[in-house]
């Protein structure tokens, strides 16, 4: 089961001081050290590994090749195109086949060292970035990989690709061919972040899609120059990926270790019910347990006592993201933030988290949680409330005062919560009228909650319909029955592509990077612009002002004193109910199925499993 969309993003853990160091550390390094052709580059500074490195640090370069994984996917699929808006893809098209010029490490907050490109050289004020292609960067059909694609792919996914790309190329002021092997992008203005994130788009082979709608969904297998091809494809049950043995960068130090297992294939189940009953039959071969409480007391089928397979917790070092039930501001009974504050006393976290997962995760507290780039308790100071000065007359309360979510009661019923909850309700023009909240109108306060009977990549269908039911009930003091609605993938996607939704359960995964891919997030164009994650329609003009003081940040102090100025800014806005997030990921795995001792920072992420894992038959 996948924990990330994008960037599939799951649980949190605790930033470790020399990662912090490592941050703040590298800031007063020179730009200049970059204005020559280099081997990869980082968001602040200089990449932790030197020219000519032997190995990615947490890949195990004596891995053995060969195997197979198993692994299990929620819904169906009805394309293999990953870069467009329309249809629902299989997952791994965009892992396995494609590749980047460039290849993220995550064993560091922001670092590309390059893949497709033997080197990329970027201006001293990052205005402009040059990537000189590999001559033996082949496509899997054997044909080479040429700055022609690579133009095209960057054109096209701009303008026709999914509104993930199109942001950061609306920010490019052109493209142009630099000799036979060379490709220049030069922006609108400098940008620190730009050059890695068009490091990071996918190249695909022009002479397949050329003439084609590519926004059209398609079952094609495409034609990509990564280490696995498709080998069999039945549609919405199962995809097959096969290790190429003539992959053109197998040999290269960036690759040794990774991609060791000869196949991986992706079943795909009703539900998360169907997916672990596979697991337990041994017909899936990794499972990635999501509750605590079911890690600890529902792993005795014989597939675990007998030792055919194992638990492992991965630890990372990442922040929380941000997880729960998000409130669609587009709807105009969510527009007030009062009205959110209200729907939040009203979900009695410690009760909730106490009966379903025995307590035993944390709080998400904020966007950024259980990380340097936190909020942080208490009031706003320093460079952080410079940042929102200029806001002060706009942003909710709590955002420069300070502000903490209610603790919540261990009963099932939080008397306090609903005082609380009662009056912020009244003041926002709402009272209980028979039995029934109700505006001045007479117009009852009502709403649907629409979920996703399949579950989502870090909470299994039945949880979340647990915590949705409990919180339904928790409502009624308040006069309030939301309706709940199950629908499943392909329906989900569509409604909560057009925003068509007024609660729903939201997941997004942060990095310790984040950048102007905040504005897909959170940016106003989201409100109306379908297809981005700004499922709560925000239109902060505090947060864009954030946004643009992250990506332009100098130093690794600025850049954090504007992420934790962001984080109040989401935080206090209240658009999100947030649940809990865990410090480990827990997978359980067939016993010959391994993986390296040392573990990236972000451990268990795009990357990791199942690049760095392989196979040990006897």
């Amino acid at each position: 089961m996948r924990i990330f969309e994008n960037l599939r993003e799951c649980a949190v853990g605790r930033v470790a001081p020399a990662l912090v160091a490592l941050c703040c550390g590298v800031a007063a390094m020179p730009l200049a050290t970059l204005a020559e052709p280099v081997h990869g580059i980082a968001i602040y500074g200089e990449p932790a590994l030197p020219a000519g490195f032997a190995h990615l640090p947490y890949a195990n370069p004596d891995a053995p090749k060969g195997g197979t994984i198993r692994l299990a996917e929620p819904g169906g699929f009805d394309s293999l195109k990953p870069w467009i808006l329309k249809g629902n893809a299989a997952w791994g098209v965009g892992v396995h086949v494609t590749e980047s010029l460039m290849m993220r490490s995550i064993d560091e907050p922001f670092t590309l060292y390059g893949l497709l490109a033997e080197s990329v050289e970027v201006a001293p004020d990052r205005a402009w970035v040059e990537f000189t292609l590999r001559p033996e960067a082949r496509f899997s059909d054997g044909s080479p990989v040429t700055v022609e694609d690579v133009i095209w792919s960057y054109e096209t996914l701009g303008t026709q690709g999914h509104p993930r790309y199109h942001a950061a190329w609306s920010r490019v002021a052109a493209i142009e061919p630099v000799g036979a092997r060379g490709v220049r992008l030069t922006f609108k203005e400098p940008d620190r972040e730009l050059p890695l994130l068009m490091g990071l788009r996918p190249i695909l082979k022009k002479a397949q899609w050329e003439g084609q709608d590519f926004t059209a969904s398609s079952l094609e297998v495409p034609i990509g120059s990564g280490p696995y091809v498709v080998e069999q494809v039945d549609p919405g049950r199962s995809i097959t990926f096969r290790r190429n043995p003539d992959h053109w960068a197998k040999d290269l130090p960036l690759m040794r270790g990774l991609n060791n297992l000869d196949v991986i294939r992706y079943d795909y189940f009703a539900d998360a019910n169907a997916m672990f009953e596979a697991f337990k039959a041994g017909e899936v071969t990794v499972w990635r347990e999501l509750s605590a409480q079911k890690w600890a007391s529902e792993f005795g089928f014989p597939l675990m006592t007998e030792g055919r397979a194992v638990k492992s917790e991965i630890p990372n070092q990442r922040p929380s993201g941000i997880v729960g039930l998000v409130m669609n501001t587009r709807n105009p009974i969510f527009a007030d933030w009062r009205v959110r504050q209200a729907m939040i006393e009203m979900f009695n976290f410690r009760f909730i988290n106490q009966t379903l997962n025995g307590g035993a995760d944390p709080r998400i507290t904020s966007y950024f949680s259980n990380s340097a780039l936190a909020m942080g308790d208490g009031p706003a100071t320093g460079a952080v409330a410079d940042l929102l000065a200029p806001f002060a007359g706009d942003l909710p309360p709590g955002a420069i005062e300070g502000y903490a979510l209610p603790e919540g009661s261990e009963r099932s019923m939080d008397r306090a919560g609903v005082r609380r909850a009662m009056a912020l309700m009244e003041e926002a023009g709402w009272t209980v009228q028979d039995g029934q909240l109700r505006d001045a109108q007479g117009r009852p306060f009502a709403f649907e909650i629409l979920l996703n009977q399949n579950g989502t990549a870090m909470r299994a269908g039945s949880e979340v319909q647990q915590i949705v039911n409990i919180y339904v009930e928790a409502l009624r003091p308040l006069g309030i029955t939301p309706r709940v609605t199950l629908i499943d993938s392909a329906q989900y996607v569509e409604r909560t592509n057009a925003y068509a939704f007024d609660m729903t359960w939201y997941e997004r995964g942060l990095s310790l990077s984040p950048g102007s891919e905040q504005r897909l997030y959170w940016g106003r164009d989201g409100v109306t612009t379908p297809g981005t994650r700004n499922w709560m329609g925000m239109d902060s003009p505090a947060a864009e002002a954030m946004i643009d003081a992250m990506v332009t940040a100098e130093t690794a102090e600025d850049f954090t004193a504007a992420v934790q100025a962001l984080d109040r800014v989401l935080t206090t806005g209240r658009y999100v109910i947030p649940v809990s997030f865990s410090p480990v990921s827990r997978l359980a795995h067939a016993a010959d199925l391994k993986y390296p001792e040392t573990i990236p920072v972000y451990g268990d992420w795009p990357g990791f499993l199942p690049e760095t894992w392989w196979q040990e038959t006897n």
